[in-house]
């Protein structure tokens, strides 16, 4: 395939409107560059305009399927007026394509998609299968990766390539993220007379206070480290001479192997049940989201042949092995697999995804397309 052709499905990709949905339309036109090559594809919908995808080459071994997964959504178009070129445009200025996806993660998805393709017409498919996973709904809640979990995708998987951005680097593991909601239920009086009342705000409060230190004597991970968490979100009360009744929080956590989800959820409930037992508030816990954290051992052989791949394509940089606090669809993935082996590896640029001018670069991009395809190669040598 041609570097004109290459740069064009990613530019297509980004002028599709997928903010935090509409993947269908993304899905639509990846089935139609895997059906021109005769690739089996199947469009999973779950909604009128949502979907997942799956394509598949090769053919399946004792070795088991190596899976190249990415998210077709994007996030919305924050601070318009600091964009210097239209978000879904993809223009390419100086070596940079620029777009809202262009770097997390249409970059990434458009790469595994032409590796794939790339290994079918230079007849160089590998001795395995290789699964192609294009997800729904990644940016919030992860609703196509939790579908697909549920139907078994991971059954035969033998190890993950999550192409998110990280500007050729390999991460080898990441935290959870563990989003959660309180809701304080009081009594509303005249603020005249206070105590005849019960204030949902000091409900949230208490817990709030207790929280800074609530896992102050949980164990490091090896990896990750600490767990971190924050209060993110405080509503409360409606006039300024009523004591409220209601109030709600939202807070958000990053759990780590070492200690996980459930046992965050654990302490978390206990605390809210003690707040409740002594004293007058009534407080409510419940999940909003819930990625569970992926740790690989970075000595771990895949890690290792990814590290070498990725060494070998960029000489402008030094490739390491790195964890991050963020998470991906392998959060869910590895809860029905948590052995299986999962490295998070992509195109440039991280530290503008999610940004205003969010760009990815053409040498990363194509760079990232040729690892993809040695390591699919390679996995099965």
């Amino acid at each position: 395939m041609e570097e004109k052709e290459k740069l064009k499905i990613l530019t297509d990709l980004i002028k599709i409107h997928s903010v935090n949905g509409n993947e269908l339309a993304t899905s639509e036109y990846i089935a139609t560059l895997f059906k021109e090559k005769n690739v089996p594809v199947k469009l999973d919908r779950f909604d009128d305009t949502r979907a997942n995808l799956i394509a598949e080459i090769g053919e399946p071994n004792g070795k088991g399927v190596l899976c190249f997964t990415g998210h077709q959504d994007t996030v919305a178009i924050a601070e318009k007026d600091k964009w210097k070129y239209d978000p879904f445009s993809g223009q390419i200025i100086d070596g940079r394509v620029y777009g809202r996806g262009a770097a997390d993660m249409k970059s990434g998805l458009a790469a595994q998609v032409i590796a794939l393709l790339e290994l079918v017409e230079k007849k160089h498919v590998p001795h395995g299968a290789i699964r192609f996973v294009a997800t729904a709904g990644e940016e919030y809640g992860a609703q196509g990766a939790y579908r697909l979990n549920a139907q078994g995708i991971t059954n035969d998987i033998a190890a993950l390539v999550v192409g998110e951005p990280t500007s050729g680097q390999i991460i080898y593991a990441h935290s959870g993220s563990l989003n959660y909601k309180i809701k304080s239920y009081g009594k509303a009086v005249h603020s005249s007379r206070p105590s005849q009342g019960v204030n949902a705000i000091n409900g949230l409060v208490q817990y709030m206070n207790a929280e800074q230190i609530l896992f102050d004597d949980t164990p490091l991970d090896p990896f990750l480290g600490a767990v971190q968490h924050s209060v993110t979100v405080i509503k409360g009360g409606q006039q300024v001479n009523s004591i409220p009744s209601y109030a709600e929080l939202y807070g958000n956590i990053r759990p780590t192997k070492k200690f996980d989800n459930e046992q965050v959820i654990e302490r978390i409930q206990n605390k809210i049940n003690e707040i409740n037992e002594n004293g007058p508030f009534k407080l409510e816990f419940s999940i909003v989201h819930n990625f569970y954290p992926i740790g690989t051992a970075p000595d771990n052989d895949f890690v290792q042949l990814a590290q070498k791949i990725a060494t070998e394509q960029y000489a402008d940089r030094k490739i390491e092995l790195k964890t991050i606090n963020g998470a991906t669809d392998a959060s869910v993935f590895i809860q029905s697999k948590p052995n299986m082996p999962v490295i998070i590896l992509g195109a440039d640029a991280w530290k503008v995804a999610h940004q205003a001018n969010e760009y990815t670069t053409v040498a990363s991009y194509l760079k990232t397309i040729e690892i993809y395809e040695r390591l699919a190669l390679d996995f099965f040598a």
